[in-house]
Parts: structure tokens; sequence; C-alpha cells
């Protein structure tokens, strides 16, 4: 039976208008239903899901399991304040609310990791599991519950879980949510029961979609089909360290003591980093064989994380801290917007955690973002503290060529046997499917089991001579730190109730995966900086730029940085510190390679212009100062190009009325500005002629064919010696897609007229480009007629938005259902201002078009002055209920840079409540 209520759902009752369109909502609910689900009984199946779906708010109910009352107060935008008196009571409540508005999305989360999505939606998902069960992220989360966690942590999983359990009993599908009933017409899934380990599981998915430059070392791989290795450097330049700065910026490796010092210290020695590739045995090329099978295994992966809405590709965020003396309040101001894939619901879910009584038995009073599955919060602040995060973007995975004989791989000379085990995936409406997985003795999965065509990996290898013989092909495994067990749940607990810098590097220290840039204030006037993680070193001469020779031990990881030696920066001169997925710290002054493939630093510099140029301007920053600045919406690309593109003399009337649009333009991409449009769409022809057109088809826009040039050349090819190829890679993934690397690309040539890039062979309606500016004039044209298709002729008409438009997404039935459940579930579009490395950074992928592929998942504004004038907003909403009130409730306020109340204290929070619930024991 479900839980006892003394109160219905508690809908606050609207005006008139209000029910009028509450009642229209649910006529079109029935309608819909109706057509979908049969006549017959349509209209009562439809007003009752809905309905039964959406939250109790309001009166009290009985949970079993509380050793107390707990008060969970909801504002008006269903942002839920959960009081309690113990730490268990705490999380089983946080475990009932969440499942209370976000259950199904919790559902689909835990069957994702788990390699169950088949279960719920049939043979279609047949392959993301076969990856995720050789990837075994469940049983690693299980090895961890098991093994690693702290008991405490334990604890409050196990009470996470007791919430959640309680408030599926009793439940059918329909009772919990609208998607269950649409299930319902295909299959006869039924919801289980939740567990700890599926809460710890979900650190695993993100830790996969932050987890560094895997994407970067196939792509690399990829190009030496077409590139050699001289162009390919020119695609992937060096961090530009002279001009955009690092995150630590006072301190460096001390060789004495083995450890990063602020301040002085001896020197780091020798550094490690370099841009070219090396892991091929010394080789800056990839063997040629290697190309389609990294090309599938490509599309393998970055299907996989799209099942929750999230993905690995322009993965960013931005972060920065500012000391009191540089603020109106004298205390620290924190931001941080972290920058993920849209998703509907978002991936955030926005809470407060407090203890009526901090104590020994009650020890948390914490507000901010966490995920829904799992206690606790991941951003925010406590009493005491604030903290954000910014993916480091940090180097933990290595891709592996493995030499397979017989029942074995070759490891050093001899043959090792793998362990394998054996997976069934049960398929909803269909046959078990089972599968082997094999792994080495490091414990690396052969991702290449999971396609036929990765099986024959390097026929035609360029290795060195004491490669194995090729014969049979090379497999492909992979190393990765998420793989091995860690505590990382145990830093989100630690982190909450840390209450100085030194707790708060101590709860750092747990933090194994994903590595991530911690920025830090308190409310004693402290700023810092922490890079946390588990970071693999590796043997001298291998960078883990390109997949390495399995075969020989010497390419295998030789430990991690140890925690005393990963840097930070507490409190520094400036009195600032920005993270925008810059380099972390200067290469002459640290051993280690983190990685190859920072951001550019196109973001974090801009962020640090801002706060400088207030400060030197002799002012103090705000809060709202901080949430200007995050819709800071200025083109650095543009400044660089938009000068050179005004000198071309243009022939065409039509195309010379388009190039005035960037006369006296201030470089920011409004929504409105036609400039912008314009300006973005040349950006993307240039790409395209200068770019695009020479790589692979691997990396190229899907159904996109060409005629390209020979191998290992730049420029325009005779004719008889052009060869016919299609692009292979989806819209919003493929290359060049216009981030800062192409950025630092396109400064490092612009000033060569006659660089190689610059060339562009004839078509039937152009002339061939033998020098940048007439590829610049080319594109300006290409633009020109471009847009008129896509907006019109009337240039007074164009605008950035109606390129640059968002869409939210449910990401499971909301992409794949029925179309009539897919108007149900999405909503958009929005048309947005900012761009693709800009601190507003709504991305979009040039290779592919101008539509929003990912955003600011959410934005905060911490103020340690007076907690209650923080600011936060969401994507979303807190709901992930398709016609709750709060499903995107958030989303305008969002689009339009305006952030909402925090409230953190009881006064705050009370005056700011609009439902209360009372759960009893």
């Amino acid at each position: 039976m479900p839980p006892n209520t003394t109160a219905s759902s508690g809908q606050k009752p609207g005006k008139s208008g209000r029910k009028k369109g509450r009642k229209a909502r649910l006529f079109l609910i029935v309608l819909v239903l109706a057509l979908f689900g049969g006549v017959a009984y349509g209209g009562y199946w439809g007003v009752s899901t809905v309905r039964a779906s959406f939250p109790q708010t309001k009166g009290s109910l009985t949970l079993d399991g509380l050793s107390g009352p707990v008060d969970v107060k909801r504002d008006g935008n269903g942002i839920p304040q959960i009081y309690a008196s113990s730490d268990e009571d705490l999380f089983m409540a946080q475990g009932y609310v969440q499942a209370q508005d976000r259950f199904y999305e919790m559902d689909v989360r835990r069957h994702m990791t788990s390699g169950r999505l088949s279960e719920m939606f049939g043979s279609g998902q047949v392959k993301n599991d076969e990856f995720l069960r050789t990837m075994g992220w469940d049983r690693v989360a299980k090895e961890e519950y098991d093994k690693k966690l702290s008991a405490s942590t334990k604890k409050y999983l196990q009470a996470y879980a007791k919430g959640v359990n309680a408030y599926l009993k009793g439940k059918d599908g329909e009772d919990i949510s609208l998607e269950y009933a649409a299930l319902g017409f295909t299959n006869d899934y039924k919801p289980q029961e939740w567990t700890p380990v599926d809460s710890v599981a979900w650190l695993k998915a993100m830790a996969w979609d932050l987890r560094g430059n895997m994407q970067e070392e196939i792509d690399r791989s990829l190009m030496t089909s077409r590139l050699g290795p001289k162009q390919i450097a020119d695609l992937y330049p060096e961090y530009p360290y002279s001009r955009n700065k690092t995150i630590t910026q006072e301190g460096q490796y001390d060789s004495v003591t083995g450890s990063y010092v602020q301040g002085s210290g001896t020197t780091a020695g020798s550094g490690t980093q370099s841009t070219a590739g090396t892991g091929l045995a010394g080789n800056t090329t990839a063997p040629d064989g290697l190309q389609s099978q990294l090309s599938k295994l490509y599309n393998v992966l970055d299907n996989v994380p799209t099942a929750v809405g999230v993905n690995g590709n322009g993965i960013g965020s931005n972060s920065w801290v500012v000391a009191g003396e540089h603020t109106i309040t004298n205390k620290p101001l924190l931001a941080n917007d972290p920058h993920l894939s849209a998703s509907l619901p978002s991936v955030w879910y926005q809470m407060g955690l407090h203890c009526t009584s901090v104590s020994s038995k009650c020890q948390y009073d914490v507000s901010g973002y966490t995920f829904a599955g799992m206690p606790g919060v991941v951003i925010g602040h406590n009493q005491d503290i604030a903290w954000g995060m910014t993916n480091s973007g940090v180097d933990v995975t290595d891709l592996y060529l493995e030499k397979i004989t017989g029942e074995g791989y070759e490891y050093d000379g001899k043959v090792l046997p793998f362990t394998t085990r054996k997976e069934t995936i049960k398929v909803a409406g269909g046959a078990d499917k089972t599968i082997v997985v094999r792994e080495t003795k490091d414990g690396m999965p052969l991702l290449s089991d999971r396609d036929d065509e990765l099986v024959k990996v390097g026929k035609k290898a360029t290795v060195d001579s004491g490669a194995p013989d090729r014969g049979d092909g090379y497999a492909i495994a992979l190393r990765w730190t998420a793989l091995d067990p860690g505590n990382s749940m145990d830093a989100v607990f630690q982190l909450d109730k840390a209450s100085n810098w030194s707790e708060f590097r101590t709860a750092a220290a747990s933090f194994d995966v994903p590595s991530q840039n911690l920025i830090y204030a308190d409310t004693n006037n402290n700023i810092g900086y922490q890079l946390p993680g588990k970071i693999p070193t590796r043997s001298k001469g291998d960078d883990g730029s390109l997949p390495s020779p399995g075969w020989d031990s010497k390419y295998r990881w030789t430990g991690y940085i140890k925690q005393s030696a990963l840097p930070y920066e507490y409190n520094p001169k400036r009195g600032y510190i920005v993270t925008a997925n810059q380099a972390v710290v200067d290469k002459d002054k640290y051993p280690y390679t983190l990685t190859t493939d920072w951001g550019y630093g196109t973001r974090s510099q801009r962020i640090s212009d801002l706060i400088e140029a207030k400060i030197k301007g002799g002012g103090k920053i705000s809060t709202d100062d901080m949430r200007q600045m995050q819709l800071d919406d200025s083109s650095e690309i543009a400044k660089l190009i938009v000068p050179k593109l005004l000198k071309i003399d243009v022939a065409d009337k039509n195309v010379r009325d388009a190039q005035k649009l960037l006369e006296g333009w201030d470089y920011t991409q409004d929504a409105d500005s036609a400039a912008a449009a314009y300006f973005n769409a040349t950006w993307r022809n240039i790409l395209k002629l200068a770019f695009g057109n020479k790589l692979p088809k691997e990396l190229r826009v899907k159904g996109q064919c060409l005629n390209v040039a020979p191998v290992d050349s730049t420029g325009p090819a005779d004719e008889n010696q052009t060869v016919r190829e299609c692009g292979q890679r989806e819209a919003d993934q493929a290359q060049p897609d216009g981030g800062d690397r192409w950025f630092e690309v396109v400064r490092k040539i612009i000033d060569d007229q006659n660089n190689d890039w610059w060339k562009a062979p004839k078509t039937r309606l152009d002339k061939a480009a033998d020098n940048r500016d007439e590829l610049f004039a080319r594109a300006m044209k290409d633009a020109r007629w471009e847009l008129t298709a896509k907006l019109g002729k009337d240039m007074d008409t164009w605008s950035w938005g109606r390129l640059h438009r968002l869409f939210l997404k449910n990401q499971t039935l909301g992409t794949e259902g029925p179309g009539v459940l897919q108007y149900m579930l999405n909503r958009g579009p929005w048309k947005l201002s900012g761009g693709e490395a800009t601190v507003n950074a709504t991305g979009w992928n040039a290779a592919g078009g101008y539509g929003v592929v990912w955003v600011p998942s959410m934005r905060m504004v911490v103020n340690l002055d007076d907690f209650d004038k923080s600011r936060w907003i969401n994507l979303s909403g807190a709901s992930g209920h398709a016609f709750s009130a709060h499903y995107t409730d958030q989303t305008d306020k969002w689009a339009k840079g305006e952030l909402l109340p925090w409230s953190f204290s009881d006064k705050a929070v009370d005056k700011s409540t609009s439902d209360t619930l009372v759960l009893k024991p």
C-alpha cells in the first residue's frame, strides 16, 4: 500500500485563467493519449496518469524508517529545502523527494550505467548495453561500495535508497511517471527497488562524460589517413602560455620535496609535456588499418552518454572566485556554470539539506546542485564555505593496441590469458543476448570485441620492428582511472560539511574521478583552488596523445601523481582565481604531463580580463557583476578576423551589403544581432574551406560528399587526382567544430597570406582560392547565400537567435518515441545569445550547423557575506513530470540570463516557501 496520507497532492489553486489553462492542457493530453493509446480508454487514462504522478507537496505522510519528523519546504519553483534532526533522516528524505520529482530519470540512469537499457526500451539499446557491460561500471561501483567507501557514506547511501523505495512502495509505473504509462503499451517493464550501488554508479557516467582527451586521441589517429605529421601538428597547436594565463600562477613543483608549493620553489625539472604524439612506438602517425576501426569505436563511444542527454563533446565550464578586497561586500564572490549537453530534465537538481541543529548526530547544513539519484550536494555552499567545479580535462584514459594470439595477448614477449566473464542482456520484447567480455591483466576491457570490424585492427600498422606480427590484426583496449574502484562518493559528503581550507583539501583528496578543477571560498575571506583526482604517470616519451602498443610494458602507466604534488593555489596576490578548462599550470613549472589537450584559454582569459578591467578601473565587483560576466558573449575570433574581412574588396553588391553588417559591430553575439549571424556563417565557411574539406571522411559530417585532394595535401588538387568521399560523423560531433582550438589554429596562420591551408580547389561555381583573402572572400559569399536560404533575402530580418536555437528533448521517449509522445515531452525552441568559446557558452558545431548543442547547464553566484543574497538558476526545472508547472519553469529566465533568489537561512527559506510537506515516522 502507498504511505498513509492526510492531504491530497498539494497543487496551488489558481485564478480563473489558470484553471482554464490547466483544463485546456489536460484536454490536450487526453486527446493525444486517446490517439496513442486507444479512444476507448484514452481520456480516463490520460487525466488519471498525469494527476497520479504529480508529487504530494503539502500536508503530511508517514514514512517507515524515519526517526523523527522531516519538513520539506518548496518555493514557488518547486525547489525543496529539507529539514531533519539526523543525518539518516535527512538523506532518506532526500531520496524520497528526488524520487517524487525525478524517478523516471533516475531509473533510466541506473539502467544506463548497468548496461540494462534494453530491459526498458528493447532491442534498439542492445549495442549500448553491450558496450556498457564491457566497461562494467556497475561492477566497479559495487566493488567501491563493498570495499572502498567509508561506513558513514554507506549509511547515507542506504538511507537514501530507503527513501526512494518508500516512494516506490505500492505504486505502479503509471503512478510514477507518464513515460512508464507509455512504456506499458510496448512491454511489461516494472520499476524495481533502488540500491545504494545505483547511486554510486552514476558518478561513473559523469566521469565518462568528463574523461579527458579520448576524442582527441581518436581524431588524431583518424587524421593520419589523409594528413601528415606536420599538418596534424598545425591542427593541434601548443597551448598559448604567453597569452592565456594558466589557473595556478603563483606556485610550482618542488623537486626536492616532490610536492607542489605556492610561491618560490626549486626547479621543477624538465617538463614532459609535448604536442606531438609518441604513443605508437615513437611514431607520430597511427597504424593505417586503425582508421575504420577507430571510426566505428568513436560512434559506439559517442552513443553511450546520449541515453541520458549528456555527451563528451564540447564539455567545458566556467568558474571563478574573487577575494573580498575586490568586492562590494568585502567578502568573496564565487561563480560557476558547468557546460553540458542540453537535457530535459536538466542533469542538475537544486535542493537544500539542513539539520535543524548541527551536531555530531546531524552534521549538514548545505545547499546547491546535485544529481537525481545521488545523496548529498555536488556543487554549492554550506554555512562556512562555497565551492564550484569545472572539468580539468586531464588525461586519464589511454587506448592500447593489443596483439591477440590464440586465447591470449602478447605482453613483453609472452602470451598472457585474458580474464573473461559472461554477461546476459535481457531485452524487452525479445530474446536475451549473452556476450563474453575479455580483459587484460591490468583490467583493461577489449572495446573492439563489441564490433566485428574492431577485431581486425592495424592490418597495415606502421609501427616499429619490435611490433608483433600483424597478421591477425590488433584489438583495442581501454585503460581508464574510473575502471578502478575509488572513493569519490566519500568526497561528496566531506565537501558538504567542510568548514575550512584544510578540510576542503582533505575532501578533494578523495575525489578520484572525474578529475575536476575545484574552486573555494569561505566566510573568513579566503579563496583557493585545488586540482584533485587520480592522474596517471607515464614513461618518458609517452604522452598519451595516440594509441599505445599494448605488447610493450614500457607503455603501461607507471603510477599516479601523489596528492601533495597536485597543483593548488590559496589566497593569490592578484585576488581572484579563474578556471575555464585552460591549462592548470605552466609546463615549465611542472614535471608531469597532465594532458596535451587543454582548452586553449579563450574563455578563461576573457573572464580574467573582465575582472582586471573592473579592478584597474577602481571599481568593486558585485553579485550582479558576476552574473553579467557569465552572460558575456563577446566573440574573440571575430575580433581577430573581422578587421581582415572588412579590408577585402567585394565585387558582388549582395555580398558587399552583408559585409557592411560587420562595420562598427562590437563583436557581441546577441540573439537579435544580424552581424553575429553573418559573422558566424562566414566563420563556419572559412573553417569548411580551409580545413573541413581536407579532413578524412571519418571526421566530416555524415552524408556530405566531396571530391577531395590526395593524401598529405592541403592545397588544391588536379581534377584527375581527386577521390570521392562521403562524411561519416553525426553533424553535432563532426570537425572542425569551431571551438577555441580552431581559434588558435587560425591565429597561428592568420598573417601568412599564402599558407597552404588557405588554398581551396575550384568548383563548378567558384575559382580556386590561392591565398587567405581569396578564401575569405569566397567564405563571405557562401555565407551570404547560405543565410539568404535560411533566413531570407531581407537582411533586416536576420538575427543570430533565428539560427542559434535551443530545443530541449526528453532523452528517451522524447528522441526515440512516437511523434505524439515527442510532442508531449519536448520543449522549445529558445533563441539564444552567446556562442562557441564565449563566456556565455551556448555551444554550436560549425561543421554541422548553428543549433545549440551544449549549454551552461546551470548558473550560480554565491555571496559569502550573506548567503541569502546568492543567486542560482537551472536549465529546466525541479520536476521531471512533463505537465508539471515546474518542468521548464526556469528555462525562460535562464535564456534571458536571469537568476533566481537562493534562500539559505531559516528565515529566508520560510519567507520563500510556498508548500510544506511533513514526513512523519
